[in-house]
């Protein structure tokens, strides 16, 4: 029963991260988007607010995620090539969520805004990232 639990809030918390680190981008674009300086400190605390919220998600993703690893023995874990596969690709997506502190920070400094353009397809990457995990966690393909 113990294991079932584990693996629904570990998917619970997951969800949140994401519908975070969907949105955060979004702001950016919002931003580059926008001149009026009123506006863009509205959406600079739009976008601290929201990474501060999700944070605890990402963080509770993890530990669920070692505790589901826990459960299973390290057996499992050494035969279980697609979690390895699906290990790199959260690698990279916390990466890219300490990246999109990176840019929240420098937007609230007004320094290295680009393109409009450029946040569109950051906010895109980890859709891509997602299925990915989503494919090796529920198919495991190898």
């Amino acid at each position: 029963m113990t294991l079932l639990w584990v693996k629904a809030l570990h998917i619970f918390f997951m969800v949140a991260w994401m519908a975070g680190i969907f949105y955060l981008p979004r702001l950016f674009v919002y931003f580059a988007e926008n001149q009026d300086p009123n506006l863009r400190k509205v959406f600079n605390v739009m976008q601290r607010r929201l990474w501060f919220f999700v944070a605890p998600f990402a963080l509770l993703t993890l530990v669920f995620g070692v505790w589901l690893i826990a459960i299973y023995g390290m057996d499992w874990f050494r035969a279980s090539t697609w979690l390895h596969a699906k290990l790199l690709l959260l690698v990279g997506l916390y990466a890219y969520y300490g990246y999109l502190y990176k840019i929240m920070r420098d937007l609230a400094q007004e320094k290295n805004i680009r393109s409009s353009k450029f946040y569109r397809v950051l906010n895109e990457a980890p859709v891509l990232v997602l299925l990915a995990i989503v494919i090796l966690a529920v198919v495991k393909p190898f």
